[in-house]
């Protein structure tokens, strides 16, 4: 397993002969120095205490311009699969309790459409603007890539930037270069308040 650093990229299936399926598992834990009310990905994830954080995980399926050409190639809680069926969803963890990933996005790479270039992986909070939210209350995130054939993890991307006042997270991309599929490590935070907003950058 490799623990890659913020810009960092990696290849998947040229070091992985045979690889087709991927899983992406993200995870969170409310911060250490807040209330258990929630956590980074605490709301895919949420806590006691007061107001609980509900963060959702989406996956984002763009072309080679970089953008999203339908509704359907949204996958999220609202969404659980692409139409052609090669991206899917776990389903909305509200808690965040427990060990491990809070969430998980399959993706059959050998039957994305050739025109999906690249799908970028994103967390926000739920109704973070009406709660007053902020990733600042979340620790210990990370996304991370499983062959599921065999459950070997291939790479893990630890967020250990301060996101303290960003309500949006695009953690991570997996793209196509040279007929072979890639990892990068993003980490970038954003002020969008919902998926609705955040997807308009790809719009």
């Amino acid at each position: 397993m490799i623990n890659l650093q913020k810009g960092q990229k990696l290849d998947l299936t040229k070091g992985n002969p045979g690889l087709s399926k991927i899983m992406v598992g993200l995870g969170w834990d409310a911060g250490a120095d807040k209330p258990k009310s929630g956590g980074f990905l605490g709301g895919i994830l949420g806590g006691g205490g007061a107001a609980k954080i509900d963060c959702d995980a989406s996956a984002i399926l763009l072309n080679a311009q970089d953008k999203l050409t339908a509704k359907d190639r949204l996958v999220y809680f609202g969404n659980l699969q692409s139409a052609d069926k090669s991206v899917k969803h776990s389903g909305d963890n509200l808690t965040g309790a427990g060990e491990g990933d809070d969430e998980q996005i399959h993706v059959d790479l050998s039957n994305v459409p050739s025109d999906v270039q690249k799908i970028v992986f994103v967390v926000n909070i739920y109704d973070c603007k009406n709660r007053k939210q902020d990733f600042g209350l979340i620790a210990n995130a990370f996304i991370r890539v499983v062959n599921p054939a065999n459950g070997q993890e291939l790479c893990r991307f630890n967020l250990t930037d301060t996101y303290a006042g960003k309500t949006s997270l695009v953690v991570a991309e997996v793209y196509r270069h040279n007929a072979e599929w890639k990892f990068n490590a993003l980490g970038e935070a954003t002020n969008d308040f919902s998926i609705t907003e955040l997807i308009r950058r790809y719009q």
